[in-house]
């Protein structure tokens, strides 16, 4: 009865967590109105990115006239500079980056480094990852403009290839919505300020309002907490799912996506027991008993999956996918339980998040 009352619940909330009514993509842009040119830098934080930086940047060449790139070499090791330079284009400027200072993120100091030369009235933060196809930095400009925002943000379309991604990364985003409802987000409710970090358009006014990333200059949710900075000084924030951000990010196995989760999840809550004693309960109650008791009581267990399986349906169908994958989500949320649990017992062996070489508390 608890699992029926929670998807009900779920179900039925007026924002809709589940849904994808939140979305930006170039054909939603009337191609009149597009701008033919604005004053934009895009900041790309990179450490030892040699085999997508490529694609990244000449991507950025079919976007808007006139825009400067920085690429900030997070001091790689591999060849994301020769990379990016065997590209000879003459809007780009890379960025040698410093030591990296006690109490920041990489990303984060890499970004600040790039934020310190810019001039521009707007800059795109874009990890040197992600392809934008052609319009997406014009859509992305008509709806700041519109909407009078100053941050902007899109939740890239993540690879979904093989059997592990097809099954864990639908789930990841619609887990990542269920916590970070975009339509309140959207809304200014004052408990949720959400921002997908791969992809984010802001004023470099409001930035400076806010400290630049010196504020938030240790925080491993970057994105997140860069949108709660905003909004905590007046700001207006917007969030969507898209198609026009792709991650060329791959994960080839599960213990990739294992390891990528378990980097940040315990720090989502805030490394409480209490709130991963909370999470593990609802998750259990959600994932694990109606999947039980459809041993016990075939009937009301159908009924739950079901309303389980209709909350999920909506992403999964966004990005494409074989409706037949809307029927993992009971193993994906079972699996994201134990990354959660594994995040913690890092955290109490005294192993803290790492990527790329470099250990965060």
């Amino acid at each position: 009865m608890t699992s029926l009352i929670l998807w009900l619940v779920i179900l039925l909330l007026p924002w809709h967590p589940w849904g994808v009514q939140e979305t930006l993509d170039t054909e939603s842009v009337d191609e009149k109105r597009q701008p033919q040119a604005i004053d934009l830098t895009v900041l790309i934080p990179a450490r030892n990115e040699e085999n997508v930086i490529r694609e990244t940047l000449t991507s950025l060449n079919d976007q808007l006239p006139g825009i400067k790139i920085f690429l900030i070499d997070d001091q790689s090791t591999d060849e994301t500079v020769q990379q990016a330079q065997s590209l000879t284009l003459p809007n780009l400027r890379i960025i040698p980056g410093k030591e990296l200072p006690d109490g920041w993120s990489g990303k984060l100091w890499a970004l600040e480094q790039g934020f310190r030369e810019s001039e521009s009235e707007l800059i795109l933060l874009l990890d040197a990852d992600i392809r934008l196809i052609p319009g997406a930095l014009p859509s992305l400009f008509e709806k700041m403009k519109s909407d009078n925002l100053d941050l902007i943000s899109l939740m890239a379309q993540l690879r979904m290839k093989n059997f592990w991604e097809k099954l864990l990364m639908p789930a990841f985003i619609y887990f990542f919505k269920l916590l970070y409802p975009f339509k309140l987000s959207n809304n200014g409710h004052p408990l949720v300020a959400a921002a997908a970090g791969g992809c984010v358009l802001l004023k470099k006014e409001s930035l400076e309002n806010i400290g630049g990333f010196a504020s938030l200059k240790s925080a491993l949710i970057d994105d997140c907490t860069l949108a709660r900075k905003f909004r905590n000084n007046g700001k207006s924030t917007w969030i969507g799912l898209t198609h026009s951000a792709i991650s060329l990010r791959s994960y080839d196995h599960l213990s990739e996506i294992w390891n990528m989760v378990a980097r940040t999840a315990y720090t989502q809550l805030r490394y409480s027991p209490m709130l991963i004693l909370l999470c593990t309960g609802l998750m259990v109650i959600a994932y694990v008993v109606p999947m039980i008791s459809l041993f016990m009581y075939p009937l009301s267990a159908f009924l739950i999956i079901t309303l389980m399986l209709i909350t999920y349906r909506p992403v999964v169908l966004y990005y494409h996918l074989n409706p037949v994958w809307i029927a993992g989500l009971p193993i994906a949320g079972f699996l994201y339980l134990l990354m959660t649990w594994t995040s913690s017992f890092r955290y109490y062996r005294g192993e803290r998040s790492q990527w790329k070489g470099r250990s965060y508390l």
